[in-house]
């Protein structure tokens, strides 16, 4: 009986048993889908590869979405408001939001067709909290800003020479509107136009005065500043002491005080084809040595920002009858 064994296992070839070893190693078997897929939970099997668990749960959805995608997503950029209004309307559900970014530089109007539901977060359920949603489905509309408004903006504040002062007011002497004769006289009344009256309130709050287009044109052309110093002496008569004081006039090139308006009116639309909004624009100018430096600044511009924002704003939730969250959507 010994014998006999002996005389197998010295007789037994060494690559049939290694065949057969790597045989049982690599064998696999077919794994069929399950009749009640659910893609929502992982599918394992064990390969070969040092029994390596793998989870089968992507290569189901892939398959599953070959044909038909299992969901919504992806970001739609509109050229317009009625585009953005009509793409909410023909996506949205009973979760769907929309955000409003008032940035002055870069306004936003983001509908999100799967956004979160309301409520609470529940914690407590096994699969999930039933009110979270994807929001992969979005539909975006950059405001245009008017070029108006992008060059004015860029200007404001910014210094210029005569020249450039002259070259800047003639190049955009279309945005420019002469006052009407009751904000020229900066006379509030009841008659008035209620522009007028905004005009001339915030004239009087920073003791401004408007000009015309002529006016700027001409002293843009033929400004000349020439300063007289005159010194002032005051004493106080309790304690002797003296104050010195050197006191600086602008004067034109006919010795005369200069008259220079310090305010004028611009009116240009916020967004691009939009209402004209009428703001006022401080004009300045500064003389140090031979150099002269003009600034125009426009007075409080976020006001007639948000005025036409809001306006937008206040279409599109009419016309989709959507909750609008002003601010940015989670990223």
């Amino acid at each position: 009986m010994s014998e006999t064994k002996l005389e197998a296992t010295a007789f037994e070839n060494p690559a049939e048993t290694m065949r057969d070893v790597m045989a049982k190693l690599g064998h696999h078997d077919t794994i069929d889908m399950p009749e009640a897929l659910n893609l929502t939970k992982a599918h394992l099997v064990t390969v070969p590869e040092k029994r390596r668990v793998e989870d089968l749960s992507r290569y189901h959805r892939e398959a599953a979405e070959y044909l038909k995608p299992a969901r919504r997503k992806g970001t739609a950029h509109l050229a317009d408001l009625a585009s953005l209004i009509d793409w909410a309307n023909r996506f949205k559900g009973p979760t769907t939001a929309m955000f409003a970014n008032p940035d002055m530089a870069a306004p936003t109007l983001t509908c999100i067709a799967d956004y979160h539901a309301g409520g609470a977060v529940d914690l407590s359920n096994a699969e999930g909290d039933p009110t979270a949603m994807p929001c992969h489905h979005r539909g975006v509309y950059d405001f245009p800003l008017s070029d108006e408004w992008k060059i004015w903006m860029a200007a404001s504040g910014e210094p210029m020479d005569k020249d450039e002062f002259g070259e800047f007011i003639e190049a955009n002497a279309k945005d420019i509107m002469d006052p009407t004769p009751p904000v020229l006289q900066l006379k509030l009344s009841e008659e008035n136009q209620t522009w007028e009256n905004r005009l001339i309130d915030t004239a009087q709050q920073i003791e401004g005065r408007y000009g015309q287009l002529t006016q700027l044109l001409a002293m843009s052309k033929r400004f000349q500043v020439f300063e007289t110093s005159d010194l002032k002496v005051t004493s106080n008569r309790d304690t002797g002491e003296a104050e010195i004081q050197f006191l600086n006039e602008h004067k034109d090139s006919d010795g005369r005080p200069l008259n220079i308006p310090n305010l004028i009116i611009i009116a240009i639309p916020v967004f691009l084809s939009g209402a004209a909004y009428r703001m006022p624009v401080r004009v300045r100018y500064r003389k140090n040595g031979a150099a002269l430096k003009f600034t125009l600044t426009i007075y409080n511009p976020k006001k007639s920002f948000d005025a036409s924002f809001d306006e937008t704003i206040a279409q599109a939730k009419e016309e989709t009858d959507l909750p609008i969250f002003m601010g940015k959507p989670e990223a």
